[in-house]
């Protein structure tokens, strides 16, 4: 009975141990500290578990900007830089809605998908501050005209929250204008939405170019 008694008690230690651990790892994260990090690497530290509030550091670390804490946490090849959280979303999304370039980077360099099934990091580009994202993900291979789950594309978001200076690039990239979503909106309905009127009336003009290329390149066959 001892025996046993004393194994509970150490089991029950140990697990204490580790909580308190991922706990001090995640507010490492969140407070940019890359020595934090690196010493709870060292003890052992899985740094893919979530503290009490459901975070993973990693997720932590993009969230509040904390860049050397990322460094850090890169460093780890036990890392799962491709994680998705509770909403579906991979650290690479949030570091590009959040328009971070030089996270957006890290994450690439160390592993981050660019493309995959649904909203993606160029959606979320589009979506936010960008300062450069966009490009750089298109530059590493980013599906231009990707499809969310309810068909809406990187072109879409860039029309109704982007900056200014994102339809041209998407479109000068080769993004497909006529493109619709399941409610049958296309770019320039997305920009219309947004009262962005100049926007959308230019996007209907390289549409109406576009589907006057595409009929006369038909009619030529």
């Amino acid at each position: 009975m001892k025996f046993w008694l004393v194994a509970l008690t150490l089991a029950a230690s140990g697990a204490a141990q580790a909580a308190v651990s991922v706990e001090d790892f995640v507010k490492a994260a969140e407070f940019n500290d890359p020595r934090g990090i690196q010493s709870q690497l060292q003890q052992g530290v899985d740094p893919n578990l979530t503290d009490s509030r459901g975070r993973t550091a990693l997720f932590t670390a993009v969230r509040e900007g904390s860049e050397h804490a990322l460094a850090a946490l890169l460093a780890s090849p036990k890392v799962q830089v491709n994680a998705v959280n509770a909403d579906g979303e991979t650290p690479l999304m949030l570091a590009a809605i959040r328009g971070s370039l030089s996270m957006v980077q890290a994450l690439v360099k160390r592993g981050a998908a660019v493309n995959r099934q649904g909203w993606t990091p160029l959606h979320y580009a589009c979506s936010g501050p960008d300062n450069g994202v966009a490009a750089f993900l298109i530059a590493q291979g980013a599906e231009l005209n990707a499809r969310s789950e309810n068909g809406t594309t990187p072109l879409m978001m860039a029309a109704r929250y982007g900056g200014g200076d994102l339809v041209p690039l998407l479109l000068k990239a080769g993004a497909e204008p006529r493109a619709a979503n399941e409610q049958e909106l296309t770019a320039a309905d997305f920009a219309a939405r947004g009262g962005r009127d100049a926007m959308a009336k230019e996007l209907r003009r390289v549409i109406q170019e576009r589907q006057r290329a595409a009929d006369a390149a038909k009619a030529a066959n």
